[in-house]
């Protein structure tokens, strides 16, 4: 491969933070005895992609794998970017510096629907036509996943395949695959066939796209272009989750990224059965892996990166069966070596604060709790399982124990939302401030702050809210607008999400295949990094949909009944839609479903879909 460093290093003394973009980290594998190789590809920046487990996972998975090598690829800053433009420079490998476009496969994750214009950024800077359709037998196979596979329709023209679901098995597969028939001497066209009948593999280009009326007919909007191919994509499930070590080998960045630590993955998936919550869908069932599994991969993670902070990752690490035994143990052996351990997702009960108190020690900075909602009738609607109560459990065992500071998390424009509801809002961080101030010495109570911060809600694919619409920016501001003239109280800090990105976000949530032309069109106009307020061109995207002729609008906001087909119906969390219609009709109702790892089965199908059921060490108790 052509080796693009002695150009890239001219450049590097011209932008900020060249850090990001040099090899050789501590723990970087540079695999020699590989005859395929793959680049897995975090369309952001370096600080935000080396902190990304499925890069990390994906490219350990692949290397271990015989005959195939991983390297990473990032998509630069604007500073480098332009400068690479002006140069000639194409998108390049972390590790050996090579032209991106040289590798046999490219992989790109797709970690929230505002990366979508940076897909278009990262083939475009790599030389590789942005349509599958426009790609010749030396180009690499482009591939994507992540959770936005689960509606692939906005992105599928960009794309030659999608593997949808946990990519442990199903990338090293797809991979030996493309290596296989490549050998063979075979064409593009039928390297593509055959990854569509891998099991969770989309290959959108042999699938016609249809309208409305056959949708609704047929069950889905694709149309096989030839005899034999699937017209249902079942996610994959990496069904040996529980017993895999936690520890896997980690790269120690030269440059500070987020979430700056050892993270150690405690278990997968989550069956609180929030209806807007896309991840409780798509990461079923629950999988835990053991406290002997996680103490032992802690400590040996903390042993070969040397650094000084782990966090247990999940969904919801405090529902963890045996988190208590974990985080006990882990402070014994920790003890007197300066390391901090955190547990990023809180349960809101006094629970979660014990947990918390296990991990914090003297440095209790500050806790988030995520009432998304400011009534009780509101929590219902959207199955939250948490009441009043439980929130000022937490709060008065948070004050007492020692922090000062709480951060509470809504959502805005939930479905049935009423004016009463976002006073409820205001109502309810009131009185959590009361109770925070109530549970600390006089002399401290000065010091106590409670946050508030509200973001959009946006309709996922997926969930029971699919077929809710989003309100409009006009009404989400004046339900902001209400929510801060209902806040007396000045140590009570009110934060809201941009309105203007969140349409973007449920447009591409909610969208089928037309969409595609609206993001190349908006790229075009010079959208990327929209995720990124500095950078962030609205602009770009009201003009792109007129150039289009696409009603973006009604995309995000319509609502519509739960018998109408949606764009991605052919893509299955192994969720049926069946119970996703249940929980919008319970959600109407006001009715709450539980946990199933709590109890007894709710009926999702997961379970049966994926041949797999909820794998936990021990029995739950609520």
């Amino acid at each position: 491969m052509t080796d693009l460093w002695p150009r890239l290093e001219r450049l590097l003394a011209h932008v900020e933070r060249p850090a990001r973009y040099l090899d050789h980290e501590w723990g970087c594998v540079r695999k020699a005895q590989a005859d395929f190789a793959f680049c897995m590809v975090y369309p952001d920046t370096y600080e935000l992609g080396q902190a990304n487990q499925a890069v990390r996972i994906l490219t350990n998975v692949v290397d271990a794998t015989e005959h195939l090598r991983a390297e990473r690829a990032f998509l630069p800053a604007v500073d480098l970017i332009d400068l690479m433009r002006e140069d000639g420079l194409p998108l390049f490998s972390l590790e050996s510096c090579a032209p991106v476009r040289e590798f046999d496969v490219v992989g790109i994750t797709l970690p929230h629907e505002l990366a979508a214009t940076n897909v278009l950024e990262t083939l475009d800077l790599a030389g590789i036509p942005l349509r599958a359709e426009d790609r010749g037998e030396d180009d690499p196979f482009v591939l994507g996943g992540g959770p936005c596979a689960f509606n692939p329709e906005p992105y599928a023209p960009f794309f030659d395949a999608v593997l949808v679901g946990e990519g442990e098995e199903s990338v090293p597969e797809a991979l030996l695959e493309v290596r296989r028939l490549r050998a063979q001497g075979a064409s593009r066209h039928d390297v593509l066939r055959a990854l569509a009948l891998l099991p969770g593999c989309y290959v959108p280009s042999l699938y016609r796209w249809r309208d409305e009326a056959w949708a609704q007919e047929a069950g889905v909007w694709i149309e096989p272009l030839e005899a034999g191919l699937p017209t249902r994509i079942e996610k994959r499930l990496f069904a040996g989750f529980a017993e895999s070590p936690g520890w896997e080998p980690c790269i120690v960045p030269y440059t500070e990224v987020v979430h700056d630590r050892l993270n150690v993955e405690v278990l997968r998936g989550c069956a609180r059965g929030c209806r807007f919550c896309q991840a409780g869908m798509m990461y079923r069932p629950v999988r835990e892996r053991s406290a002997d599994n996680v103490v032992a991969s802690v400590m040996q993670g903390l042993a070969e990166t040397g650094y000084d902070e782990v966090s247990l990752t999940s969904l919801s690490s405090t529902d963890h069966s045996q988190i208590a035994e974990i985080l006990t143990r882990l402070n014994r052996s920790c003890d007197g070596k300066g390391i901090r351990i955190s547990v990023p997702s809180q349960r809101l009960d006094a629970f979660g604060v014990d947990m918390a108190g296990l991990v914090a020690g003297q440095k209790k900075g500050g806790l988030t709790f995520a009432p998304e909602a400011g009534t009780q009738r509101l929590r219902d609607v959207i199955n939250k399982n948490v009441t009043e109560d439980d929130l000022f459990g937490a709060i008065d065992a948070a004050f007492a124990a020692g922090w000062r500071r709480c951060k509470l998390y809504f959502m805005i424009g939930l479905p049935t939302e009423t004016d009463d509801d976002i006073k409820g809002i205001a109502s309810l961080a009131q009185r959590a401030y009361d109770r925070a101030k109530a549970a600390v010495p006089p002399e401290q109570r000065g010091n106590v702050r409670v946050g508030v911060s509200c973001a959009l809600f946006v309709p996922k694919a997926q969930t029971p809210f699919q077929w809710d619409g989003q309100i409009p920016r006009e009404e989400a501001l004046r339900r902001v607008g209400l929510l801060r003239r209902s806040v007396k109280y000045k140590a009570v800090d009110v934060h809201w999400h941009d309105p203007e990105t969140s349409f973007i976000e449920a447009v591409m949530s909610r969208a089928g295949r037309e969409a595609a032309d609206w993001v190349e069109a908006a790229w075009r106009r010079g959208a990327r990094f929209d995720a990124w307020s500095e950078l962030f061109r609205e602009e770009a995207w009201r003009d792109a949909a007129q150039e289009v002729g696409i009603d973006v609008a009604a995309l995000a906001e319509t609502s519509f009944d739960p018998s109408r087909v949606m764009p991605w119906a052919h893509v299955s969390t192994g969720v049926s839609t069946r119970f996703l219609a249940l929980e919008r009709r319970r959600a109407a109702e006001g009715a709450v479903t539980p946990d199933c790892t709590f109890g007894d089965c709710t009926g999702c199908g997961a379970c049966p879909a994926l041949d797999a059921e909820n794998e936990l060490v021990e029995v739950r108790h609520g």
